[in-house]
Order: structure tokens, then sequence, then C-alpha cells
């Protein structure tokens, strides 16, 4: 997520002064001195705030908080309703961020989102981003403390690549860091502890991060080697998720988590392992590995502005089939269809609203 991480893909923006026509200033003065934009109607205000907060990248958070729950073992119950609550709001909070933040440099690349356009104003998106923030973190709380342990530092993560780090060569790492921790933060909501979801939380974060290293090309282009390392990752990423789980790590948490997990709700029957959950979790590691080394693909052989930001929409978007693989691979094959549902919705509203 930006962790939201947020995006779950970052944005790198690129400050170049467009040629103007003779008779009128370049563009980064032309947009000093815009006169406001005209008044929009409800429906225009509606679609700038999902413009700003990317609404179909909202599908890909859930499934965080759900594979973190599953791979401690524990079934979704009101904590984790409640995980994933904040991490909604943790997530666009970063979105809502991620534009204020680079509202100078969208006003010369980007002109037509919706800050530099107008159609809201920098201090409601920043504000915005206050709120949501505040939100996700009293949700966390809510869910106990051990959750809100995990949500200070994811909500410290998203702000501090907001506004620190995007544009600097720690900018994947953080990221890829706030949706490990968000897949952490379902982890210790559910069952109150972390442990059993760290490798989960390590194969989401190397996703996170190849969709991150290729976003930050996708202004400009031209680049071939982070699409086919990114290719490469996703091979990998897709082999261990195929790949039968060693032990059954999450019960053992169970069993060390008694109390939690009957507050959080049942544990996974015992049916839930065997080869149904094998069949799901094949499947679904095909479908991530498919959505996102396609569009990959075709950015390696022509690294364009448009397919290399066609490749940043797929790996955000195969982010729900790799969530649905790690549950069916902690034994959770219902949750992880249930998840992988949300894939068409995303991909339905993509085609009106970008998610990059």
């Amino acid at each position: 997520m930006t962790a939201a991480p947020t995006t779950e893909a970052a944005r790198t923006t690129h400050t170049r002064t467009t040629a103007a026509p003779a008779g009128t200033a370049p563009a980064t003065e032309a947009c000093a001195t815009a006169p406001p934009a005209p008044a929009l109607s409800a429906a225009g205000r509606l679609r700038a705030w999902a413009e700003l907060l990317r609404v179909p990248a909202v599908f890909t958070v859930p499934g965080d908080a759900l594979a973190g729950a599953a791979a401690a073992g524990v079934r979704p119950g009101r904590r984790s309703v409640l995980a994933v609550g904040a991490s909604l709001c943790l997530y666009e909070a970063g979105m809502a961020l991620n534009d204020w933040a680079d509202r100078e440099e969208d006003a010369v690349a980007r002109p037509h989102r919706p800050l530099p356009s107008g159609r809201i104003r920098p201090g409601s998106a920043l504000a915005a981003a206050g709120v949501l923030t505040a939100a996700g973190l009293a949700l966390a709380a809510r869910a106990g403390r051990p959750a809100l342990a995990v949500a200070v530092p994811l909500a410290a993560t998203v702000w501090a690549y907001d506004l620190r780090l995007k544009h600097t060569p720690a900018g994947p790492a953080a990221m890829a860091c706030a949706r490990s921790l968000d897949l952490l933060l379902g982890a210790a909501a559910a069952a109150g502890t972390v442990r059993p979801a760290l490798a989960p939380a390590a194969v989401l974060g190397g996703h996170t991060y190849a969709v991150t290293l290729v976003s930050r090309r996708e202004a400009e282009g031209g680049s071939t080697a982070a699409p086919l390392a990114a290719l490469a990752a996703t091979g990998l990423l897709a082999a261990s998720v195929a790949r039968p789980p060693a032990a059954n790590a999450a019960s053992a948490a169970n069993t060390a988590n008694t109390a939690d997990a009957r507050d959080a709700g049942n544990t996974a029957d015992a049916a839930d392992r065997g080869p149904y959950a094998t069949a799901v979790r094949v499947a679904l590691a095909a479908g991530y590995a498919t959505t996102f080394a396609r569009p990959l693909v075709h950015a390696v052989l022509h690294p364009s502005p448009p397919l290399t930001q066609r490749a940043v929409g797929g790996g955000i978007r195969a982010m729900i089939a790799l969530q649905g693989g790690l549950m069916a691979r902690a034994g959770a094959p219902g949750a992880a269809l249930l998840t992988a549902a949300l894939a068409p919705v995303a991909a339905r509203l993509a085609r009106k609203v970008s998610t990059t």
C-alpha cells in the first residue's frame, strides 16, 4: 500500500518545462497564474475524489489483513474487520498525501490530475490525509494493542514515503515495508502476534518492491531493466506461493494464541488444507503470474510510458491474486476465492479511473 501502502504503486514524476505556443507563458508559469477551475457538479466532485484516491486500487487492500489472519491460522472476525478498515483508511491517506506532495510536479507532467487542474484544493487533500490517518489509527486501536503497535509504524512509513523517501533510492523499500506492515496488521489484529505472518509479509513486500521499481519510470518510460527485474521477481514469487507449505505453522500459532483466536473467530477447518486448497493455491499463483507478467513483457519489448503504466496497473491488480494465493497456502481457500473475486471489480473500475 502506499501503505499505502499505500500505490500499492509509487508514482515518479519529472520536472520539465513544456513548449508553449508563441505569445504564451511556459507550462510552469501558466500553472501558477491559471484562473480557478469552474465550479463542479456533485458528480464532478465525486469523480475528482475518486481520481485522487485511486478508487480501483482500494480493492487490493482488504486482502492484506485477511492474508495476515490466514497466516496466523485464524478465521476473520470483528478484529479483522477493524484491521481492514484501518488498512483502507491508511491506504487512502497515502493516496491523498501522495498527490499533495507531488502537486508542483504534477502541474507540469500531469496537469489533468485533481490538484493541478483545480478540481480539489491542496488544503483539502492534505486535510483528508490527516483525517484518514487518524481514523486508521483509531480503528487499529479498537482492534487491540498489538494491531495499534503495527499501525503506528505503518502510518509513519506512509507519511515518510510520500513526504521524503518517494524520489530517493529508498523509495521502493519504503513502499514494500508499508505493504508488509499492512499484512502484519491483519495478523496482529486477529491473533495478537505477527510471527506466523512474517514469511507471507516478505512475499507481498517483494512484489510491492517490484511494482514500485517499475513505476519510477512510468511517466517517461525508456527503461527495460526495471521491467526485466520485476519479471524475474514475479516468477520467483509465483513459484513460492504455488509450492506446498513446508509445515503447518498456522496451527502452532493457534495453539499458542487460543484465547485471541477464540475472540477473533474460529480456526481454519482441517478440511481447508487438502486438495481443494492446493488447487486454489496453484490457480491463484498462476493468475498472479499471468496478470503481472504479460504487461511486463510488453513493457520490456517497448518501454513506452503507456506500456510502462499498464505494467504498473497490472502489478497493482495482480496483488489481489497474490493475496489469495497466500491465503490458500495458509489453509484458507474460501477466503482466498472471496478475495480473488474483487479482481474483476477492480479491473472494471480501472477502465474509468486510473490506478496510477
